[in-house]
């Protein structure tokens, strides 16, 4: 009998099998599993167009790998492009369980992570530079660096900006509720978790699932979203509860519940980057003063307001969100061409 672990080590898989090979990190406690290997490049000359042909052509890769049995109802990707700017170093398209985002600052903090940790992107220097071209612009990350160790990475977000305050919409079940909609690379609903009476807490996410999908369901049926500059980001990506941080030293916690009824683990980085526009319409943040917000898990992002800028005819602000991430493993993915479940699904 051969050896067991030089039996697995040596096999090969037929070559009619397709592999996929990635690299998985997580952010805050978020996943982001990174394509190394195996997943097509989309066609198109901007990140919107390969974002498009990806939705079209490629669903097979997105759902086999983000669904299980090799993913499951909370897993997130990011597929490595080629840079659409001259000053970028390569692009992204971030993806999950119904499709492809808009942006992603936890994505953004891991993939510039993992850049560095593994030698694709060198430097000298401490902080290291990467200039990320994202469907909704270009994001720059630092790679913060101690002793050659990544300590963290902060990243300034595309223009966000306030899209309304102080509305009401009716939700079946929850009768009239008061939100607020900002949009931070993503359009995202703001609801006050203690209005609700709901508790952001890990043991109650199947109840914050349900709220936050009956909430964005009832806001998108009833205000419509016009992105200023481009048609393909005029949706409303997710519901964030805000309320009292558990640490008193933080400012807020927010949970988001995204796209189709994902929790996001982290505080999310577009969502803290539209929460910190909210809050300079406000008079409540003032230019660069940094807050920390909490997720479902305490895990935490700094942010703040370092300029103003403008997206379209709409005025905005740039936040700079910061956080950390970490490498969890490499996997070398293989489908069987006769495994009727190869396509992945996912149970809640």
């Amino acid at each position: 009998m051969h050896n067991w672990k030089t039996a697995v080590q040596t096999w090969r898989p037929p070559d009619d099998w397709i592999r996929v090979a990635t690299i998985d990190a997580h952010t805050a406690g978020e996943p982001l599993r990174i394509y190394v290997d195996g997943f097509p490049e989309p066609a198109g000359h901007s990140v919107l167009e390969r974002r498009l042909d990806a939705a079209k052509r490629l669903e097979f890769y997105r759902t086999a790998t983000m669904w299980e049995p090799r993913g499951h109802a909370d897993m997130y990707g990011c597929l490595i492009i080629p840079p659409e700017r001259p000053e970028s170093d390569f692009g992204v398209l971030f993806l999950h369980n119904e499709g492809y985002s808009s942006m992603c600052g936890h994505g953004i903090i891991a993939v510039a992570t993992v850049a560095v940790q593994v030698g694709w992107i060198t430097s000298d220097e401490p902080d290291v530079g990467i200039n990320i071209d994202s469907p909704a612009g270009l994001i720059k990350a630092t790679v913060h660096r101690e002793n050659k160790n990544v300590i963290s990475v902060s990243f300034e977000n595309v223009p966000s900006f306030v899209a309304a305050l102080d509305q009401q919409v009716t939700v079946d079940g929850l009768e009239t509720i008061n939100y607020e909609l900002a949009f931070g690379g993503a359009y995202y609903a703001f609801v006050d978790a203690d209005e609700l009476g709901i508790r952001m807490q890990p043991d109650n996410q199947a109840l914050l699932i349900d709220y936050g999908r009956r909430i964005k369901h009832a806001i998108s049926n009833s205000f419509e979203i016009n992105h200023p500059e481009h048609e393909d980001l005029s949706f409303l990506y997710g519901t964030i509860f805000t309320g009292k941080p558990h640490d008193p030293n933080h400012h807020s916690r927010n949970v988001c519940v995204f796209a189709d009824g994902e929790v996001d683990r982290s505080p999310t980085g577009t969502g803290v980057s539209a929460r910190a526009a909210i809050l300079t319409a406000k008079n409540e943040l003032q230019p660069n003063e940094q807050i920390t917000i909490e997720s479902i898990l305490g895990t935490c992002f700094d942010v703040e307001v370092i300029g103003e800028s403008t997206c379209g005819h709409q005025s905005a602000v740039v936040p700079r969100v910061r956080g950390n991430a970490f490498i969890t493993g490499r996997h070398d993915f293989v489908f069987d061409p006769l495994d009727k479940l190869k396509n992945g699904f996912f149970l809640r």
